[in-house]
């Protein structure tokens, strides 16, 4: 009984029927398991899935599965606010296109996604769309004749453990792997009926609060968005302007280091994220970052949480600039408005060097070259690919290209002003 009034409310807040829905140990389950059951069932179309370059890793590493198992893989790029164009997915629709992925807005950066508009065009060519939805459902359910959908309840605020996965009636499904009766065959293993129970009551309570606190949470990132770039000199705010989640707001600071600056924030009481190009773990750009072509070093994604105060968002734009002065002053980042110091300098050697040591130096001396010179810079860490060119359309210098080197690779920038 608990377990299906749980059901019944998850699928109130969802919008969908409740014999669709099924819970699942998580979020990154409810992906896997709706992605391979809609290629499974729809394997006699063929073999073609769809994504966008900025889907949660979950979709991504499912996409790879299908593609070592076979399959093709068309991955629809984003524009510079992280946005897919619906056009786009309407190019990559093909005959045998058995599934299209879109989520509903980014984890990264907040931007949300035209999910109405590609529905109706892979509603047209018959194809279902998987709607990732885990970031915005707590704010209201997804618009759009979407077909699936995945989410996850610690994304709401409800407990660890706990993903729902809805199959609409009418989609071709057909679970993959070891089954059972429980959850329609679609989710095995026993239920955690208290993390369920929780889950449906977290998301019917946030729910209930959702616009004014949406609106509320609205104000506090836009302002942040709106001063960070006075208070913060070289500093890149990301994601779509307008059509945002409301407490995600996003940015990058050239000259730092992304994990530097959150031990920074740390030591003022501000707990945040980062989806630097540089982190411990990886040593690798965000494929997000990557993807729209902006600037991922000094990553900086803050996240306000339900009732987060005025205050704490005052504060935080206080200590923001002595917190990013301070890693740039241990990195020797060069002074913003200062005169580079004369050098008839061509070639930057930051082989062995992380981001952004390679940017810095780059800083550097590209004051020393004359008008219509070229720098060389040498840099064996990936994320220079990124961080280098996304450099020179903050700077206005013109970013050449790459070329490979001896060691490492060579990326060239002509001095433009």
């Amino acid at each position: 009984m608990l377990l299906d009034a749980a059901r019944e409310a998850a699928a109130e807040a969802v919008g969908c029927r409740a014999d669709e829905l099924v819970f699942t140990s998580s979020g990154t389950r409810a992906v896997h398991a709706g992605v391979a059951g809609a290629l499974a069932g729809r394997r006699r179309v063929g073999r073609h899935l769809i994504v966008s370059a900025v889907e949660h890793s979950s979709v991504l590493h499912s996409a790879e599965v299908h593609e070592a198992d076979g399959g093709s893989v068309t991955q629809v790029p984003v524009d510079r606010g992280g946005a897919v164009d619906p056009a786009a997915y309407g190019d990559a629709l093909r005959g045998d296109t058995a599934l299209a992925c879109l989520q509903s807005a980014n984890h990264e950066v907040g931007t949300e996604q035209p999910v109405a508009a590609v529905a109706e065009l892979c509603r047209e060519a018959g194809v279902p769309l998987l709607v990732d939805a885990a970031q915005s459902l707590g704010w209201g359910p997804v618009e759009g004749d979407w077909s699936m959908l995945a989410a996850s309840a610690h994304k709401w605020g409800g407990p660890s453990g706990v993903g729902l996965l809805v199959v609409r009636k009418g989609v071709r499904f057909s679970a993959q792997g070891p089954v059972d009766e429980r959850e329609s065959g679609r989710a095995a293993g026993f239920e955690n009926i208290p993390a369920i129970v929780a889950a449906a009551a977290s998301l019917r309570a946030v729910r209930a609060e959702a616009a004014g606190e949406a609106a509320r949470l609205r104000e506090l990132t836009e302002r942040i968005r709106a001063r960070v770039p006075g208070l913060v000199p070289d500093v890149e705010v990301v994601g779509d302007p307008v059509r945002r989640l409301p407490g995600v707001v996003t940015f990058s600071c050239l000259y730092v280091d992304g994990e530097a600056l959150l031990h920074e924030l740390d030591r003022e009481g501000f707990s945040v994220s980062s989806g630097s190009s540089c982190t411990s773990s990886t040593l690798t750009p965000s494929h997000v970052l990557r993807a729209m072509g902006v600037l991922s070093e000094g990553n900086v994604r803050v996240s306000l949480p339900l009732g987060a105060a005025e205050e704490d968002v005052e504060r935080f734009l206080e200590v923001l600039p002595r917190a990013v002065a301070a890693v740039r002053d241990k990195l020797g980042a060069p002074v913003p408005g200062a005169v580079v110091r004369e050098a008839d300098v061509l070639v930057v050697d930051s082989l062995g060097k992380r981001c952004p040591i390679p940017v810095i130096e780059l800083a550097k001396v590209i004051g020393g070259v004359p008008v219509g010179g070229l720098v060389r810079v040498l840099s064996d860490d990936e994320a220079a690919r990124l961080d280098i060119p996304a450099w020179c359309e903050m700077r206005g210098q013109e970013y050449v290209g790459e070329e490979p080197a001896e060691k490492g690779t060579a990326y060239l920038v002509r001095r433009t002003a």
